[in-house]
């Protein structure tokens, strides 16, 4: 959905209202370099790419200056969940026609978002001087952003695997629908197969209560310390909310639609647990790594 000058100003309005009831009790999260956080589903349909959106908008919301960046190449839509028109995508940025600082979306309270195309792009096909660019690009926002957050494609296909295999931090959605749940542990299988990912942070959507959020993690728990060499550990539950279709018809995020609603708290909730963990130490050179790390997966 894209927005006229009237909706765009409607938005900003809605924003700034929404910004000065605030998220109470969320902390001020400013690191000294960036953290990477991918945020994956073993399937469609389960609210990932909302979750994304809100948390770039809850993270933004505390200080931090916030990147959000569509890894869903083949179906990108996260500029529309964060009701906002495309400057560039990613593919402007890796084919050299666009500088990543021209390809940038400004979205609500002051974050930004990169946006995928429609059309596939393979990783592994860069040439030295497109990895070059990429790496040059990349080096160049280290130090303009505290967080990136990276909505991945759902399923394991190779883009998933790739940007989750390359992140700092993993957060898997998954609701309470045994479909959900298989492709789920399926998910953080190939994940931790890779070697890279040894800890997974679950988020249970379309609950119907925290109880169910929980018996959720349980069910999952149950496979992952059974048969994978992985942690897995509980962040928070979104319950179902009518205040999320709302949110998607509109093309309003949910924190500036309704920050009062019961989902958007569970988003703060699920923020401020992320910002307070004890256990992510920043790693210096995030991002660049992340891409590095990205480009050798593909390449390999």
């Amino acid at each position: 959905m894209l927005m006229n000058g009237d909706q765009a100003e409607t938005l900003r309005a809605m924003s700034r209202r929404a910004s000065r009831g605030g998220l109470v009790g969320l902390p001020v999260l400013v690191r000294p370099q960036p953290q990477v956080i991918a945020v994956v589903s073993g399937k469609g349909g389960v609210g990932k790419t909302n979750l994304v959106a809100n948390l770039a908008i809850a993270f933004a919301r505390t200080g931090s200056r916030v990147l959000a960046l569509d890894g869903d190449i083949g179906t990108a839509n996260l500029d529309l969940a964060l009701g906002v028109q495309a400057r560039g995508v990613i593919t402007d940025v890796l084919s050299g026609a666009k500088r990543i600082e021209d390809a940038l979306t400004p979205g609500p309270e002051g974050l930004f978002v990169l946006p995928a195309s429609s059309g596939e792009y393979d990783l592994a096909n860069l040439s030295d001087r497109d990895r070059g660019l990429i790496f040059d690009s990349i080096e160049g926002l280290s130090d303009k952003f505290d967080v990136l957050l990276i909505d991945c494609a759902s399923g394991i296909g190779a883009n998933a695997v790739s940007f989750g295999s390359a992140a700092q931090r993993v957060l898997l959605v998954a609701s309470p629908e045994p479909t959900s749940l298989a492709d789920a542990y399926a998910t953080v299988k190939v994940l931790s197969s890779h070697g890279a990912v040894r800890r997974v942070q679950v988020v249970a959507s379309m609950v119907s209560s925290p109880a169910e959020g929980e018996d959720v993690f349980r069910r999952l728990c149950v496979l992952a310390d059974r048969f994978l060499d992985v942690s897995v550990e509980y962040l928070g539950a979104l319950i179902n909310d009518p205040a999320v279709p709302a949110s998607i018809r509109t093309g309003v995020p949910l924190l500036v639609r309704s920050p009062a609603s019961p989902a958007a708290i569970g988003v703060a909730q699920i923020a401020r647990k992320l910002a307070l963990d004890e256990h992510f130490e920043p790693v210096s050179g995030a991002v660049r790594l992340f891409w590095r790390r990205v480009l050798a997966e593909r390449s390999s």
